[in-house]
């Protein structure tokens, strides 16, 4: 079986259509890249073919390219790389060329792109290189460059030709935030060339119809200059200036993809083409071979991709939500039904009164609105969406629901009663998940009179937008619970995360002790301004400070009121609530009372950290090293991740390093927790503990499973990268 095959037709027209067997989207690998270049050399040779047209046997053109060859690529070493993207190279200059005198640039054979919809990463490159790219006109289709959001960046000829294509400035956004566009957009953005009803029609008779000067690319004629500039002329001076500042500023310099992409458009803009390429595949090499791209493309493709396909799901039928009951319409209620809704499940959203119900539903018309106001919705989809929401304070309407979702208040006396209300309804075989991020499930599901089918789902705020979804299985939440619960979460379009119960379950048990080293660092006197500094200068999206504002202080005075009222003598945070309290009487909330750790303007927006911290907790002559600081913000997390794979609440790794960049952006260029440590190495990540925890107490003591892959010299994903449990 082949990935690529082709047909010649009367007219001389070689059709090549790319269609991966067993796959739902076509992904490209070396073998295929091999096959659809021995199918070119073909239809080259061929004096009877005309033109070629290239296609996809699927209803959409491309994914991209397989990451997990290009993962195994690096086995081979920087060699290896680079000689594979050469070939590539290769393949897709010969198609652009196709066929032509180099001196006259003419004798060349038409190739035409029929796109029948979404082409991201190579599956955009191909086309780039063909002379003409058509697109069906299908508003769902998305067209772009995403491979900078997986650590590394278009390194099949994407980077070169589309810089010289629109000019860097024009190019940026979707070489360097992989914006990705639908066809009408692509075609104003320059991406494609025609949106039309039938691509492979249109494309067809355009190669029929094709001149010489149609096939020769603005880069390989004579006096070729570069839209906007090139590096040294005035206007591309600027621009490749405001290029580097843009990137350093929104990647605080931890993203090697990043620079190594504007290194490439740089450099390669001010040699001949085909040495462009070679820089450019230099460059692609360079991230390859950092561990960053590694662990982001295991953690952010890889992981997550198996993670959501069900890796961890226990043997059940199929337990697709049909009707889901929603108990709570706040917010995070509300954001519960409107993804539900947007599934296309029947949604029964239940609050004490009537008119908090309708708010619960009002917020899904709110989003939709948005949607509509940025043309990403219609007002037949919001009908269609809000029709499927019923909003009512009748427990009955919950008769034939298959899952219960539970979201009112933490308060487990509330939770309880609603618990016993909704179990006097629903069907003996519906399951019955809390949303919560603090409260022990097995203590909830006492409520129950079914604890076998009992389960937490914690949802992360705002519910439309985070990612994340954890499932926290009670000591005796049964399998067909947890296989629901996976089930609805794929239906919904969340990646999730299963851990077992305990306190803070898996992500607000590392996120808390990173926002308490942060404020414990202010009352040692630590320079405010350089916490944060130097969290976002690891790649943390938000520093601890900010965070808790954007949390709200008042929140966190309440979990540290429990935590201690549960751990008694052993409560180790009692320098932090000095800080936090302290605070909070002063009526500084965070951002929600536009007065926290950071000052606000009346409209909310943050002018800078508060003056009044300094003269409350006096900054010290002596300020600690950059990486102390860093090590300390970064440690506090890791380590209580490890911790809780030891402890049994994490049964996989994978979920930790995923969970933790896509629940509280744990630096996602260093692809998680597990990930960070592997690339620290063990013995160093333990030397720096021994250090810590002489300096600053036990919090920083390295677990012993961390201690016992350092005398082994393991790492985290040589022993448990498949999934196995620790011991």
């Amino acid at each position: 079986m082949t990935d690529f095959t082709m047909q010649k037709d009367a007219d001389g027209v070689a059709v090549i259509t790319w269609d991966v067997p067993g796959k739902s989207m076509n992904v490209l690998s070396l073998d295929g890249a091999a096959e659809l270049n021995a199918l070119i050399d073909d239809a080259l040779a061929d004096d009877a073919v005309k033109g070629i047209v290239i296609t996809s046997g699927k209803k959409d053109f491309a994914a991209g390219m397989d990451l997990n060859v290009i993962a195994g690529m690096k086995q081979g070493g920087a060699q290896k790389v680079f000689d594979g993207i050469m070939s590539l190279h290769h393949v897709l200059r010969k198609i652009e060329r196709a066929g032509m005198d180099p001196k006259t640039l003419k004798g060349g054979k038409p190739i035409a792109t029929a796109l029948p919809g979404t082409a991201l990463g190579i599956g955009l490159e191909l086309p780039l290189a063909t002379h003409r790219i058509f697109a069906a006109d299908n508003p769902k289709a998305k067209i772009g460059l995403p491979e900078i959001m997986v650590g590394i960046f278009p390194g099949g000829g994407g980077t070169i030709r589309l810089t010289r294509k629109l000019g860097a400035m024009a190019a940026a956004p979707f070489l360097l935030e992989g914006k990705l566009s639908d066809p009408k957009k692509a075609k104003a953005a320059g991406l494609i060339d025609d949106v039309v009803e039938d691509p492979v029609a249109a494309a067809r008779d355009w190669v029929l119809n094709a001149k010489d000067a149609d096939l020769v690319k603005p880069w390989d004629q004579k006096g070729y200059k570069m839209p906007g500039g090139e590096p040294y002329h005035p206007a591309g001076f600027m621009t490749f200036v405001g290029a580097s500042a843009m990137v350093n500023g929104k990647t605080m310099g931890v993203y090697p993809a990043a620079r190594a992409l504007l290194s490439a458009v740089y450099e390669g803009a001010q040699v001949p083409f085909d040495t462009a390429l070679k820089i450019e595949a230099r460059w692609f090499t360079n991230v390859l071979m950092n561990p960053s791209s590694t662990a982001m493309i295991r953690s952010l493709f890889i992981n997550k991709e198996a993670l959501e396909k069900g890796a961890n799901r226990p043997e059940a039928p199929d337990q697709s939500v049909r009707k889901v009951g929603i108990l709570g319409a706040g917010m995070m209620g509300a954001g519960i039904a409107y993804v539900s809704a947007m599934a296309g499940i029947e949604v029964v959203l239940i609050d004490a009164k009537q008119d908090s119900a309708d708010r619960g539903k009002a917020h899904s018309a709110d989003l939709l609105d948005k949607a509509i106001s940025r043309r990403k919705a219609t007002e037949d989809k919001k009908a269609e969406v809000l029709a499927r929401i019923t909003a009512t304070t009748d427990y009955a309407a919950l008769e034939g629901c298959d899952l219960i979702v539970e979201a009112v208040f933490e308060d487990p006396a509330i939770k309880a009663d609603v618990t016993k209300r909704a179990e006097a309804v629903i069907p003996p075989d519906a399951i019955f998940a809390t949303n919560t991020s603090t409260l022990p499930i097995s203590d909830l599901a006492k409520a129950s009179g079914r604890p076998d089918q009992f389960i937490g789902i914690h949802f992360f705020s705002p519910v439309d937008k985070m990612a994340l979804v954890e499932i926290i299985k009670g000591r005796q939440t049964g399998p067909r619970a947890v296989a629901k619960a996976l089930d609805f979460v794929r239906q919904i379009r969340k990646t999730p995360i299963v851990v077992n119960d305990a306190r803070f379950f898996y992500a607000n048990r590392c996120i808390i002790p990173y926002i308490n080293e942060g404020i414990r660092m202010v009352a040692e006197g630590v320079n405010p301004v350089l916490v944060e500094n130097a969290a976002k200068l690891m790649g943390m999206p938000l520093g601890p400070l900010q965070l808790v504002d954007e949390t709200s202080i008042d929140l966190g005075v309440k979990i540290a009121k429990a935590t201690r009222a549960a751990m008694g003598d052993a409560y180790p945070d009692g320098a932090v609530d000095e800080v936090l309290f302290w605070m909070a009487d002063q009526g500084r909330l965070g951002r929600k009372a536009k007065a926290g750790f950071y000052a606000y303007d009346d409209a909310g927006k943050r002018q800078g950290l508060w003056d009044g911290l300094a003269a409350r907790y006096p900054q010290s002559d002596d300020q600690p090293d950059l990486h102390d600081v860093q090590h300390r913000l970064m440690l506090v997390q890791a380590l209580e991740a490890v911790r809780a794979f030891e402890d049994g609440v994490l049964e996989d790794i994978r979920e930790g390093d995923v969970g933790a960049i896509l629940g509280w952006g744990f630096a996602p260029w260093s692809g998680g927790p597990f990930s960070w440590l592997d690339m620290l190495g063990s013995a160093r990540a333990v030397q720096i503990c021994d250090r810590l925890a002489a300096d600053h107490g036990d919090r920083f003591a390295a677990p012993r499973l961390l201690r016992d892959m350092a005398d082994s010299g393991q790492g985290f994903y040589d022993r448990y990268g498949s999934g196995a449990k620790a011991a």
